[in-house]
């Protein structure tokens, strides 16, 4: 009798020192405490921000953080369609210089006849 009852203590301090660590690691199920206002651990550039930019952007990572792959998938989506916005921007840019041009152009022609 007095050997199960040992057996007994020493599963019983076995799962105790077994719960006490989950629970320290794990925690007690509460949300992550929320960044002060204008805090932010991910750094961008405060000027233009580019596809190179949003590729190279890695999130601090936590114990009950997120699925990496998932962001990541999100962060090369985005990456592609800055690239892609900004290609787009630059040739419509030139475009309006070449008009700009030849309007010019032609008005300095009109001025001369």
């Amino acid at each position: 009798m007095a050997t199960a009852l040992i057996y007994l203590f020493v599963v019983l301090a076995v799962a105790a020192v077994f719960f006490g660590i989950v629970a320290l690691v794990f925690g007690r199920g509460e949300e992550l405490a929320p960044l002060a206002p204008d805090a932010t651990p991910t750094r961008l550039p405060t000027g233009e921000i580019d596809g190179e930019h949003v590729r190279e952007l890695r999130f601090p990572q936590a114990l009950r953080g997120y699925r990496m792959t998932e962001v990541d998938w999100v962060l090369d989506r985005l990456a592609d369609e800055l690239d892609r916005v900004g290609a787009e921007r630059d040739e419509l840019l030139g475009r309006i210089a070449e008009l700009r041009a030849a309007r010019a152009t032609d008005g300095a022609e009109s001025i001369r006849e």
